[in-house]
């Protein structure tokens, strides 16, 4: 049964992911994939919070390894940071190399911290 949960959560979360990439690029509409950057921070917040609380497996199923997993995309996340580096920004590219794990790391304890605030 926890398979078919994943599976429900990743039906949801990879359209979701992409949809929000490109709204975001097509609104800022720069070389930086702040697409990307974004859902990966908000992926990072949500498995914070899911990891602290405590919620019935059923949900973290749903959630963490089905919907959160798959809205965060680190294979994206390198390929756009080689993407830049090859096209002669690596400023850009190493921004990208070293904040994202850093915003990714930093959103997930604030994540955990509203978790425990909330006292869940």
């Amino acid at each position: 049964m926890n398979w078919l949960l994943v599976i429900a959560g990743a039906l949801a979360g990879a359209p979701l992911r992409y949809l929000t990439d490109r709204a975001v690029q097509a609104r800022l509409g720069t070389l930086f994939p702040w697409g990307t950057f974004l859902v990966n921070a908000l992926a990072c917040a949500a498995l914070g919070f899911l990891g602290a609380a405590a919620f019935p497996a059923n949900v973290e199923h749903l959630l963490g390894p089905g919907l959160c997993a798959t809205y965060s995309t680190y294979s994206t996340f390198s390929w756009e940071t080689l993407r830049l580096a090859e096209a002669g920004a690596p400023l850009r590219a190493t921004a990208n190399a070293l904040a994202s794990p850093a915003v990714g790391l930093a959103t997930a304890f604030l994540g955990a911290a509203l978790a425990d605030t909330l006292g869940l």
